[in-house]
């Protein structure tokens, strides 16, 4: 099966390329400077030469504070590009697995969103994704819209390797604690995603829709970190570690953020069967991951 993945140096997009073959899948995902959304000739261009049975959109503008003052670009990137990339599917009659977010929501509700929760999304980058999602499902029916949360990895910029980097240069870090949300691994997701693509091209009517992929369980910013230290002290790679919690108003920011973003996985469990593993353990394979790759290039 041949499946076109956008933003193939992401996170999402570097675990997407390295399980595939597993799946006996594929992938074709160029980099950036052979294709820029935005330019949706180079896109097309790609899409004649690889003509995918699906396509797996995990591109996206995500730097949430930068798009509060560089708007233009974020809605080019997660909403017109997006809607593009929707309507070649139609046309081709290719389904489209497109990965959204939670910043959709404004954390308001207090309890786990659901699919079909309103969406009300706080800043430029939630909006631009909230436009994105319903660009997929204006132009095309055969779509799966997944929305994931606190994406990490042990590939590019996140929050677990931010953590541990700090530990090695700092005293002491403050880290938000009354921001609530799930833990995402990206190499969950992509294993999740490619279950998803496989099974959608033999069924005659798949689950078309809207899902919600996370870790299971709940946390805050502070309690991923302490998990991350935890870890690290396990490992025997820190002995003590001083770890304080604070409030959002204590660490302000251009964009505001969801207070309470927990995702109800329920949907794609019952569709799919897959049940997301608990975020402390993935949080300790991806920690474990981040170390051994350290040793091996000492």
């Amino acid at each position: 099966m041949k499946v076109f993945v956008t933003g193939g140096e992401g996170q999402l997009g570097t675990e997407l390329i390295a399980q595939a073959a597993s799946h006996g899948i594929n992938i074709l995902a160029p980099p950036l400077a052979q294709m820029d959304l935005t330019r949706p000739e180079q896109v097309d261009c790609v899409w004649e030469e690889f003509h995918p049975a699906a396509v797996i959109n995990a591109a996206a503008y995500t730097a949430v504070d930068r798009a509060e003052s560089d708007p233009e670009l974020a809605f080019a990137v997660n909403a017109e590009a997006t809607a593009h990339i929707a309507r070649r599917c139609a046309r081709e009659r290719v389904p489209l697995i497109h990965i959204s977010t939670d910043y959709v929501f404004d954390g308001l509700k207090g309890s786990p969103y659901r699919e079909d929760d309103p969406v009300a999304p706080l800043g430029v980058y939630g909006r631009s994704k909230a436009e994105g999602e319903a660009g997929v499902r204006r132009h095309l029916n055969q779509h799966l819209i997944v929305r994931t949360a606190w994406l990490y990895s042990a590939h590019g910029a996140n929050f677990v390797k931010t953590v541990m980097r700090l530990v090695g240069e700092r005293d002491e870090l403050r880290i938000v604690d009354d921001q609530i949300g799930c833990p995402t691994c990206a190499a969950d997701l992509a294993e999740a995603l490619l279950r998803m693509v496989r099974g959608l091209i033999p069924r005659s009517e798949a689950p078309w829709g809207t899902y919600h992929y996370c870790g299971s369980g709940v946390t805050s910013w502070y309690g991923m970190a302490l998990h991350v230290l935890h870890t690290l002290k396990r490992c025997g790679r820190i002995a003590s570690f001083r770890l304080l919690p604070i409030k959002t108003s204590e660490y302000p920011t251009p964009a505001r953020r969801p207070p309470y973003s927990v995702l109800d996985c329920t949907r794609i469990e019952v569709a799919f069967g897959i049940r997301p593993p608990p975020w402390q353990q993935s949080i300790e394979k991806t920690v474990d991951r981040l170390l051994s790759m350290t040793d091996s290039i000492r």
